[in-house]
């Protein structure tokens, strides 16, 4: 099972080993990438992985470690499998080279990182997701996940498969309900719902009069209370936050006294 709250790595280029060796030597156990050179350094985050094992902050078994695969539309030049090959080796060959990266035999968490396509679940994604289970089935994950997907996604591919996600991450939006319908279908199958980009897609929430209201009563900052916001709502948060001292706000910010109606006032913000 993953920690209450995930340190992403995207978008972090020659500062990912030391924000991930940070954000680790500040009380995150749960590591979010992906083998996707155009918005990860995966291998750094190895590297900052490495640096922390060393110094003895923690050991391999204490991180939620959890990487993705990513189709070749939503790569660069800097592949890491043959974009010649059938799905099933591209995802072979992607996870071999994330655990190269990582410095592991195992990841907890393997990630489809998004669909192929933005309206169905497709026969290249049912392709892709038999690979991620017989990878999963060969020890090499703990559990399967699908990033960036929709409620119909997710039906369709109830439809057509036995084995739903472990997890689901997506992007949350307020004034999109914090995606309330796709929320529900994993609480009513026991999938964790994994929200990113809660403070960077919700920037007029934070900036909303009687949330900065309800932040100041708390004695907390907007970011802290988003946060235990989506904790309250089932949500498992990620942050990417480049900031000692955030880091530390981040994690305590699970533990605020946020009652009740004011996570029904946060949802209603959203209309």
């Amino acid at each position: 099972m993953p920690p209450e709250f995930l340190y992403g790595t995207a978008w972090k280029e020659e500062r990912t080993a030391a924000l991930t060796e940070m954000a680790l030597r500040n009380g995150f156990r749960g590591i979010d990438t992906a083998n996707q050179r155009k918005h990860y350094f995966e291998a750094a985050v190895g590297q900052g992985l490495a640096a922390a094992y060393r110094d003895g902050v923690v050991s391999r078994p204490e991180v939620f470690l959890q990487t993705k695969f990513t189709y070749r539309e939503g790569q660069d030049h800097r592949l890491p499998y043959d974009p010649r090959a059938p799905l099933a080796v591209q995802v072979a060959q992607s996870l071999a080279s994330s655990l190269e990266h990582l410095g592991t035999d195992y990841v907890d968490g393997y990630v489809l990182h998004g669909p192929s396509y933005n309206q169905n679940w497709r026969e290249e994604d049912s392709e892709v997701w038999a690979a991620m289970i017989a990878e999963r089935d060969a020890g090499r994950a703990r559990a399967l996940g699908v990033s960036n997907v929709s409620l119909r996604h997710l039906e369709h591919m109830e439809a057509v498969h036995a084995e739903l996600p472990a997890f689901v991450q997506n992007r949350c939006y307020a004034r999109l309900g914090w995606d309330r319908s796709v929320r529900a279908f994993c609480r009513q199958r026991n999938i964790i719902y994994q929200g990113f980009s809660l403070l960077t897609a919700n920037v007029e929430v934070l900036r909303h009069p009687p949330f900065q209201q309800l932040a100041a009563q708390l004695q907390a900052t907007p970011a802290q209370v988003v946060f235990c916001f989506a904790h309250k709502v089932g949500m498992l948060p990620l942050t990417g936050t480049s900031n000692a001292a955030h880091m530390q706000q981040d994690l305590a910010s699970l533990k605020l006294p946020l009652p009740q109606e004011a996570v029904q006032a946060i949802e209603s913000i959203a209309g």
